[in-house]
This record gives structure tokens, C-alpha cells and sequence, in this order.
């Protein structure tokens, strides 16, 4: 397994503070989040030589483009909403390829009211063409456990209802858990279609609050048993650190890489 980092982790930084942050912490993948105009500038909006610059950048650093995260929700019951998504996710195809990134995230979303088998069909539906144009490109389509997609069991049935070699699971060691799911139940679900984990920790401050982010050492997550499990299972894709910072403000994102380092080794 190999330790990544998405830009939300320090959303002001430039592409040259992020390289020289990750070579002294141990990361060797940098995941984009597109669309949030974070300091490293890999946008959908980036032309072809700006990517090839982007890769070899990177590339000269020993590091790598790991996942380009969109914010793309495709279980809407709106077909303008899922339309929009669709076109959210084919750019993050195409930057994909073009950088070296082997993964796409996307979102399930909220999926609105009615049977869970047709909500499966109508969104296994929308998720087809983006198979069939990340197979075209070579990347695979993720669909992550978030939102109203956290139970490990059904994002299984999205993916087999899919049926298709480009789009698998992004496990969020996180998610599942709030809802009390254990990590060996996510990993008997996930563990066989998983291309790509995203991490961090939190706590909850009292037993009214939501879970808060934490560094890994303050956290009440399991996330050694999943990373054990998913190691032993010969999983060799990347573990990518996302807590979300907001530009502009004041985070630690020098202690926070830190920490989880620490925690990941």
C-alpha cells in the first residue's frame, strides 16, 4: 500500500510546497480535489500541455497523481443533476488520464425516496456511460462509501449492479464506521472490488457533537484492522489521507501529514 494525500489537506498550498512536504513525510500520491480551486492548480481546466507539466513534475519528484476526486453524485432522482454529474465525472476521466492518475471518485449522493432495488437500477444506469469512457481512457470509475452510500453492502450491489471492470468501490475507512458498521463487515463487502481508500481519524467531542476531524493518534476510528486486512489481501493501491481544510484559513497541515504517517507506518 502507498500513502497519499488529497489537496484538501492544505487547499493554499502551490504544487511545489505540496512535493516538498510529501518527500519529507513518506507520501508518494497527491489526490486532487477539482473544482475547489486549490493551491496546486490540477483543474479540469488545464490544458494539454499543463498536464503533461503537471505529470512530469511529479513524476521527477517520485510521486504520482494518484485519484482525481470530483464532486459528481449520480443516484439523484433529477436527470439534469444526474446529467451535470455526468459531465463533472467525464472531465475527471479525461484529467485522469492525461496525469497518470488510475482512479476517478465520485459520489453516490443523495438518492432520494423509493425502493432500494430501483434506486440501484435507475443509478447503475446513470454510471454505464462512465464505465464505458473510463475504460476508453484507462482509469477506473470509484464510487465511494459517503452520503447516503455508507453501508458497505450497498455500494457492493451498485458495483455488481454495474457490472463493469472500470468502476469499483472507494472504501472510506471513516464512513461505514459512523454508522457503526465494522471494519471486517466492510472489508467482507469491499475488500475484493476496493481501487482506492481514503482515510482519517476523529472523535466525538460529547455525545451530542458529530464525529470531529483529529490527528490519528486522537481518534476512536479503527483504521489499523482495515489497513491490516486490506494488506493481507495483497491490496497495493493507495491510502489517501482526506481531512478537509477550507482555504484561507489557519490548520496545521504540516502536523496533520505528520501524524498520519506516523499512524500509516
Amino acid at each position: 500500500m502507498k500513502l497519499a494525500a488529497m489537496t484538501s489537506v492544505f487547499p493554499d498550498w502551490d504544487l511545489e510546497k505540496i512535493i516538498d512536504a510529501m518527500q519529507r513525510h513518506g507520501y508518494v500520491g497527491l489526490e486532487p480535489r477539482v473544482g475547489w480551486g486549490h493551491g496546486a492548480g490540477i483543474e479540469p481546466e488545464l490544458g494539454p500541455a499543463e498536464r503533461d507539466a503537471v505529470r512530469k513534475k511529479l513524476e521527477d519528484a517520485g510521486l504520482a497523481v494518484c485519484c482525481i476526486a470530483t464532486g459528481a453524485k449520480l443516484a439523484s432522482p433529477d436527470p439534469a443533476a444526474v446529467e451535470a454529474s455526468q459531465a463533472e465525472a467525464r472531465q475527471g476521466i479525461d484529467l485522469a488520464a492525461d496525469v497518470g492518475a488510475p482512479v476517478v471518485r465520485t459520489f453516490g449522493g443523495p438518492r432520494g425516496d423509493g425502493p432500494l432495488n430501483a434506486i440501484l437500477h435507475r443509478t447503475a444506469e446513470a454510471y454505464r456511460p462512465l464505465a464505458d469512457a473510463a475504460a476508453e481512457r484507462g482509469v477506473t470509475v470509484t464510487i465511494e462509501t459517503h452520503d447516503d452510500w455508507c453501508v458497505s453492502a450497498q455500494v457492493r450491489a451498485l458495483v455488481e449492479r454495474i457490472d463493469h471492470p472500470n468502476v469499483r468501490a472507494l472504501w472510506d475507512l471513516r464512513h461505514p464506521q459512523r454508522f457503526f458498521e465494522r471494519p471486517t463487515e466492510s472489508f467482507a463487502n469491499l475488500g475484493p472490488i476496493t481501487a482506492h481508500v481514503q482515510w482519517s481519524n476523529g472523535a466525538y467531542p460529547d455525545e451530542q457533537s458529530p464525529l470531529q476531524d483529529t490527528r490519528y493518534e486522537d481518534g476512536v476510528l479503527d483504521l489499523a484492522t482495515p489497513l491490516r486486512l486490506l494488506r493481507d489481501a495483497g491490496y497495493d493501491g493507495y491510502v489517501s489521507l482526506e481531512i478537509i481544510h477550507k482555504k484561507g484559513t489557519d490548520y496545521d497541515a504540516e502536523g496533520i501529514l505528520a501524524s498520519y504517517a506516523r499512524g500509516f507506518r
